[in-house]
């Protein structure tokens, strides 16, 4: 490693230590690393790197076309090659980018972080009408309408513990031991708008705020997207660098006299102090207006993503989160690109290229998977909507397939309703081929209104423009009831919607016009990968990790796993700890038996006990799965009284009390064993599976009566 002094910024008293450092060992990687202790085991855990695309498929979407994976060789193959490939992973509902991005970071399901419909939602007011709101947010903001900027309707925290605080920052537990997180374009880590959060972070009146009156496309490019949240003394958040205080309100344990940086204008030069930031190409990061800096989040690429996050690895900054936009789009505006299309093949080839740049770099400033631990993920899969490709034995490789037909199918809701069921009951949705669904007035579940409703939604049908066939456009419905137990209703009732349509996955869901004078059922070429609903190729995606004290197994097709495993994984193999509990669990079979802490030392009761948690309590487990059959029984019933769905729906009620108490008492004891060297007792582990083995046949008996 070479000295340069000359790297060591002046500092105040409060970064005596920092500075000690500096002059010991000279770069600014050594001052950061001075600190910033991260271990797993008897080997030492140098650089955290989590990345996490948007939409990127492991499994194949056309059996003749490569995934999207075995596009990129060269990610591909380290994963397997160094570490573990889980491809029995799972979103949690809804599964869509800023719930799954917010719950793998959290290792909370959305009940407990706040984020439970999707990338924007709706809720009520007291008046019972609706506005929008806006999941993409930063952490502490609260919601805010989107469409009466910046009017506050609901003022609670967007990011929304389940005891109705600001839910707990995940950067916290690095910071608190020293560590510098750099943040590029992660969700709600970083600034995301300029609508309220440049006038919170840095004053109504401040030169900050003036830029977004003046020129806000730069604003956007200066603010939105980059942030790096600094330890206590950290010189990379100094004053002279455009440090602001980084105020946690209801952080456990108080989160005081830290500091960060918002935005590219301020991270840009420390990352890269001689010139602008490129990406792995060397082109100069910039906006489509050609404004130096954020290029907005359809424009993280992978050359661009990465490129930022060796930057600031390279710049002392060793723990990175990172976000990559997909590459079945061609952005910023489209087509979508169906599998195997040129297109597509390009934006794979391109990320794959990126990725060996990335590694290779990485490796040169002695940053690899010895000293670094890798984790990299997708948020979601999605299904492709559109016809059969051309020629039909295409693989997109030596023979590129095209698509005379391609794209979801819009479907005006509000006018099947009104021409096939004769319901013009007012009501808004949040758009989406899982709606969440919205009646005007908030009536109660129990509403014959509301009952009238679900029921006409339920035996809607259309007529598919790709296939000509007749689809039943219900596969499940879910009210507030439900909604509990799939994790997805919040400590705010306002944003609870009446109920959830998971819809036929081809078909995107809207309101428009009673009369239909234009066709309610359309295809839209615009966009052909349909998420957030709860079918298989949605729901389930992939995870690898690697680094010191992972074990390198390669594919892992067994183990199931969701994304609140992912961060009790990381902070097990950092020896840090959250100040809550997670409702994940750490993946201890993946890691060497020299990493794994005292508690875990009962390892076969650890992971029977875990497997049959995760079963119980993850949205798309068999127990949530189970009761989507239920529950849709329930709200498509039409009988006397409505006998059918007040039985069922109080029998989801009493599953749903079963499996809290019992999932409270599991997770307990893996959190006390991961994080507190209390070892699992197999006697009670025994009792445990065994009540949530009844739990499991309870449930799945009364689905399949």
């Amino acid at each position: 490693m070479k000295s340069n002094i000359s790297a060591c910024r002046p500092l105040r008293l409060a970064h005596v230590v920092a500075l000690a450092a500096c002059l010991l060992f000279g770069s600014s990687t050594a001052l950061a690393q001075f600190g910033c202790k991260l271990t797993a085991g008897g080997s030492q855990v140098r650089h955290i790197i989590y990345i996490q695309f948007d939409n990127v498929h492991f499994t194949r979407d056309n059996p003749n076309v490569p995934s999207d994976l075995e596009q990129m060789p060269h990610l591909l193959n380290f994963l397997e090659s160094y570490g573990t490939l889980h491809t029995n992973h799972h979103t949690p509902l809804i599964s869509h980018t800023a719930n799954d991005i917010l719950t793998s970071l959290t290792g909370v399901y959305p009940d407990r972080h706040g984020v439970p419909i999707a990338n924007s939602f709706r809720y009520f007011n007291p008046d019972g009408t609706t506005n929008p709101g806006v999941s993409f947010a930063y952490w502490t903001d609260p919601i805010f309408d989107s469409s009466l900027p910046p009017a506050q309707t609901d003022t609670t925290f967007n990011m929304l513990s389940e005891k109705g605080l600001n839910a707990p920052a995940p950067w916290v537990p690095y910071t608190r031991a020293g560590c510098d997180v750099g943040s590029v374009a992660t969700a709600n880590t970083i600034l995301e708008n300029i609508t309220v959060d440049v006038a919170k972070v840095f004053g109504p009146t401040s030169p900050q705020q003036q830029e977004v009156i003046s020129t806000p496309a730069l604003a956007t490019a200066d603010f939105v997207g980059i942030g790096v949240h600094c330890a206590l003394g950290s010189p990379v958040c100094s004053e002279a660098n455009g440090g602001e205080a980084d105020l946690l309100p209801d952080e456990p344990k108080g989160y005081v006299g830290y500091s960060a940086l918002f935005g590219h204008k301020y991270v840009g030069s420390v990352i890269s102090p001689s010139g602008p930031l490129t990406d792995l190409n060397g082109n100069v990061i910039q906006d489509p207006n050609g404004n130096i800096g954020f290029p907005g989040f359809d424009g993280m690429s992978a050359a661009v993503s990465l490129s930022y996050v060796a930057a600031m690895q390279e710049k002392g900054i060793p723990v990175t989160l990172a976000y990559i936009s997909d590459a079945h789009d061609a952005h910023p505006s489209g087509p979508a690109y169906g599998p195997g299309q040129a297109g597509f093949v390009a934006a794979l080839a391109a990320y794959d290229d990126a990725f060996n740049k990335f590694f290779t770099r990485l490796d040169s400033d002695g940053i690899n998977r010895t000293n670094t631990l890798f984790v990299i993920t997708a948020d979601e899969n999605d299904h492709f909507v559109g016809g059969p490709p051309s020629p039909a034995d295409c693989d997109g490789i030596n023979v590129p397939c095209t698509y005379a037909q391609i794209g979801e199918i819009n479907t005006n809701l509000t006018g099947l309703l009104a021409t096939q069921q004769g319901v013009k009951t007012p009501f808004t949705v949040h758009s989406d081929d899982a709606p969440a669904i919205y009646i005007t007035s908030n009536p109660g579940r129990k509403d014959s209104s509301t009952r009238f409703f679900e029921r006409a939604v339920g035996n809607l049908t259309a007529v598919n423009p790709i296939t000509g066939n007749t689809d039943a456009l219900t596969a499940f419905m879910a009210d507030p009831v439900e909604l509990k137990l799939l994790h997805m209703v919040t400590d705010d009732p306002a944003r609870t919607p009446t109920f959830v349509l998971f819809g036929d996955s081809n078909y995107f869901f809207f309101t428009g016009a009673q009369n239909c004078s234009s066709p309610c059922v359309t295809e839209n070429p615009s966009f052909a990968w349909n998420h957030g609903d709860v079918q298989s190729d949605i729901v389930t995606t992939w995870l690898g990790v690697v680094g010191p004290g992972v074990q390198g197994k390669g594919v892992d097709a067994d183990t199931w796993s969701d994304h609140t495993d992912i961060r009790p994984t990381m902070l097990v193999l950092a020896d840090l700890q959250d100040d809550y509990l997670h409702d994940g669990r750490a993946l201890v079979e993946d890691l060497d038996t020299d990493v794994l802490p005292p508690g875990l030392s009962n390892e076969p009761a650890f992971l029977a006990l875990s497997a049959v948690y995760k079963q119980i309590n993850a949205p798309v487990g068999q127990l949530g799965l189970d009761s989507l059959v239920i529950s849709t029984r329930a709200l498509k019933s039409n009988d006397k009284g409505d006998k059918t769905y007040n039985t069922l729906e109080q029998q989801l009620a009493k599953f749903t009390s079963r499996r809290n108490s019992l999932a409270g008492k599991i997770r307990h004891l893996l959190e006390n064993a991961e994080f507190k060297k209390k070892p699992l007792d197999d006697a009670t582990v025994n009792d445990l599976i065994s009540q949530a083995n009844s739990l499991l046949t309870d449930v799945h008996n009364l689905a399949t009566e």
